[in-house]
């Protein structure tokens, strides 16, 4: 049973400007394997201890999804995608 996911409006903006197909393809194909199973991710410590964070490649470059989930109502909640560089600093702002 898949759970049910729910974007923010940082991820929703960030994810609006994609132009590459195969990015928006592959960020899709990420995010149906995290509703799927979300222990896919990987579980971020001190500040950012709240969030999960998927890594997935698309045109040879490392890309993070980071989500946080609730496990009573089994809700995933998409939080920031883009690039390594600067990732974490963005997402402590």
């Amino acid at each position: 049973m898949s759970w049910e996911v729910r974007e923010t409006r940082r991820f929703a903006r960030s994810y609006k400007k994609l132009t590459n197909i195969a990015l928006i393809a592959d960020t899709d194909n990420a995010v149906s394997s995290i509703a799927k199973n979300p222990d896919i991710g990987e579980r971020k410590k001190g500040d950012l201890a709240h969030l999960w964070v998927h890594k997935f490649r698309s045109n040879g470059q490392l890309y993070l999804l980071g989500y946080s989930r609730e496990d009573v109502v089994r809700l995933v909640y998409l939080e920031a995608f883009g690039p390594h560089e600067n990732f974490y600093r963005d997402l402590k702002r």
